[in-house]
């Protein structure tokens, strides 16, 4: 059964402009079917994290965010599926798997699926592709104000005031019946 609903916005559209840099991927490409792998475990995936990479990003940059945010999920908010906070400025590449725990005095901040670390995609079945936004966000600041305990939506509030920079990958998953 697919659920009739006009398709959200993009997270990024609603947000001040700001300039974009390189994110690239050995496993997700934009506009793409992600595989499996990288699904949660929830729908048979193994909760994988994709590799990532960025290059680019303005010189006065002084940390990183990563985050990935199914904007399609039948919520109301969207979905939150990682978000990893103060990754140090000299990290430029997370291998695949990266999401499973925080690494390198990064903040791993609880997802929407109540967990540490990454979770996976997990469309209801038989809904349209949802497009999965793996954002890495230049900072101006060493480290925002976050904890683990923060929520997704507090890190986004800091982001607001903080970023300099934005790259992306919007990779897509579905479930057939």
């Amino acid at each position: 059964m697919t659920l009739e609903r006009p398709m959200a916005p993009d997270p990024y559209d609603l947000l001040p402009a700001v300039p974009s840099f390189e994110l690239t991927s050995e496993d997700v490409r934009d506009g793409q079917p992600m595989e499996s792998v990288f699904a949660h475990d929830s729908v048979g995936g193994d909760n994988v994290s994709p590799q990532l990479t960025w290059s680019g990003f303005p010189a006065e940059t002084r940390s990183f965010v990563v985050t990935c945010f199914d904007p399609d999920a039948p919520t109301g908010s969207g979905f939150w599926h990682w978000v990893l906070a103060n990754v140090p400025v000299q990290v430029t590449q997370l291998p695949r798997n990266a999401g499973s725990e925080a690494s390198a005095g990064a903040v791993s901040v609880r997802n929407d699926y109540g967990a540490l670390g990454y979770g996976g995609a997990a469309p209801p079945p038989g809904d349209r592709p949802h497009r999965y936004v793996f954002a890495v966000h230049a900072v101006d600041v060493d480290e925002l104000p976050v904890t683990a305990e923060s929520s997704p939506a507090y890190v986004g509030f800091n982001l607001a005031f903080h970023t300099l920079a934005r790259a992306t990958l919007r990779p897509t998953y579905q479930i057939t019946d």
